[in-house]
């Protein structure tokens, strides 16, 4: 079986964005949640997922993460913008 690696942005209640790698998506999110996740969440939540990306090999997934962390904001938002554009227009594609 092959282990899935995430990379993902949440947007905390004060609406910055915290970028992060895990392979375990839903139990990182609840540590955020508990406030045992990233020291820079802690005490920022509620949090809200923006995006998340799978990948099959660790290292890919930890270069996303870091290339991303030295990115702005606007250049975060536009990425994602376009990953989302691209995963509606598979489904699209998908469903006609």
């Amino acid at each position: 079986m092959t282990e899935i690696h995430y990379v993902y942005i949440i947007q905390c209640r004060d609406h910055t964005w915290y970028t992060g790698y895990t392979n375990n998506l839903t139990k990182r999110l609840e540590m955020h949640t508990e406030g045992k996740g990233a020291k820079y969440t802690r005490g920022r939540g509620p949090f809200q997922l923006i995006w998340h990306e799978e990948f099959t090999n660790k290292t890919e997934a930890m270069q996303l993460e870091y290339a991303l962390k030295r990115r702005s904001r606007s250049k975060k938002e536009e990425y994602v913008r376009e990953r989302k554009g691209m995963a509606d227009a598979t489904a699209n594609q998908l469903s006609d």
